[in-house]
């Protein structure tokens, strides 16, 4: 027998749960499966709408939408769809600012850059590079994914509005340089006790007292963003008091305490709005040619079907495999839609490391409807929709517009799937 529901969501990142809460949210009966574990843990926590166009930054990404081409997801969509999908966002998941404003704010990040982006957790506020405060940044020993004295360097060198030093110290509690960003954050959060010239400290207080010698006339601290995850604001508020200065998070690479705690925020919304959802049991197959009778679920070695009225696949792009290459071409794993590419492969690339690749805008090819389209510009089957990655015509990377695309595209695929449903 199948398991059923009415709107059946296949991956499980940020496009794929927006689709099954958008669904959930107007009443539908919605599963999601996954096979691996949300992209999102991989990712800075931040939430890119539109970064650049044509390799010029972008201040207002809404007004910057219409100068992209008519392929790309955002105007297919349109805008009016883009900003109620990052409303649904906004509601759904708290602590984070930029709802405010259509502007873009800029951050700085691990490496020293300054990255435009849409939405940022409270944790990252203090840290806005069009704020004049001096700063200082604070690396770890342990932690070799940022150079705090490096990335101040780059900052100053990009003509950051504020002054910037870096330091790199021991971290409390003598952890080794393998330990994982979640074991820096679970001695914060629990502000167990570590040893200081043979007594006995709370790691927060023990952390401050290392930084307070190096603070001098800065204003504000940033650190990488490992400072808790349960208790965040409250190892943050504690950092502050003992400094007398602001402190922030510097958004990091995987794996990403803050991508964590934004995956938290969604699948607790998700499960808020009765939604069900599984994680490590793949698709393997399906029924059907034009219209998807069912699924098929590996499930611990055993075969089970899922029957749904309406799909939607975001399964990701060419990174998390929910679009996959080899010498004989570009294809969808799950459904085999159509994913337009040149036949040679030596046209996917160009020569130069940032050159325009084709390979970046690989993906399925759908219509304002997100359903996925044969060569011929035929809808391959009629209940099945397509979101985030999983898209072709865009090279997100590229754009900063990753995040956004998979909101507004999760948003919409779930909202028709709904008016769909029969």
């Amino acid at each position: 027998m199948a398991i059923e529901s009415d709107v059946l969501v296949v991956g499980g990142g940020l496009a794929g749960v927006t689709s099954a809460l958008a669904a959930a949210r107007e009443g539908a009966k919605v599963r999601l499966v996954t096979y691996k574990q949300s992209s999102l843990r991989q990712a800075s926590g931040l939430v890119d709408l539109l970064g650049y166009v044509d390799g010029e930054a972008v201040v207002d990404p809404y007004g910057a939408m219409a100068d992209l081409h008519e392929d790309h997801p955002y105007r297919l969509v349109g805008a009016d769809t883009v900003r109620d999908g990052m409303a649904l966002f906004d509601g759904a998941v708290d602590g984070y600012y930029g709802d405010h404003t259509d502007t873009n704010a800029l951050l700085p990040t691990h490496g020293g850059t300054v990255k435009p982006t849409a939405r940022y957790p409270a944790g990252a506020a203090a840290g806005i590079a069009t704020d004049d405060r001096a700063t200082l940044l604070v690396g770890f020993e342990t932690l070799a994914d940022f150079d705090a004295p490096l990335a101040a360097d780059h900052l100053a060198a990009a003509g950051a509005p504020f002054s910037a030093d870096g330091i790199t110290i021991a971290f409390p509690g003598d952890l080794r340089a393998d330990a994982k960003v979640t074991r820096y954050a679970k001695l914060l959060d629990q502000d167990s006790d570590v040893a200081v010239d043979g007594r006995k400290v709370g790691a927060r207080t023990a952390l401050a007292d290392r930084v307070k010698d190096h603070l001098g006339g800065h204003e504000r601290v940033g650190f990488p963003a490992v400072l808790g995850d349960d208790h965040a604001a409250a190892v943050r508020a504690t950092l502050e008091d003992e400094l007398g200065a602001a402190v922030f998070e510097v958004p990091m690479g995987p794996p990403s305490l803050p991508g964590l705690r934004l995956e938290d925020r969604l699948f607790e919304a998700l499960d808020a709005a009765g939604a069900n959802f599984e994680a490590g049991n793949p698709v393997v197959g399906f029924e059907g040619e034009d219209h998807i009778e069912h699924v098929v679920v590996d499930r611990n070695g055993a075969t089970v079907p899922y029957s749904a009225d309406q799909y939607v696949l975001a399964t990701g792009g060419l990174v998390s495999k929910g679009v996959e290459s080899d010498r004989s071409g570009v294809t969808e794993p799950v459904f085999d839609c159509h994913v337009p590419h040149p036949e040679d492969r030596y046209d996917w690339f160009e020569d130069g490391v940032f050159d325009d690749h084709a390979f970046a805008r690989f993906g399925v090819d759908v219509g304002p409807d997100l359903r996925p389209r044969d060569a011929s510009g035929t809808v391959e089957y009629d209940n099945l929709r397509a979101a985030g990655a999983t898209l072709g015509g865009y090279d997100f990377p590229a754009e900063k517009s990753g995040s956004g695309v998979s909101i507004a595209t999760g948003y919409a695929a779930g909202e028709q799937a709904v008016e769909d449903l029969s």
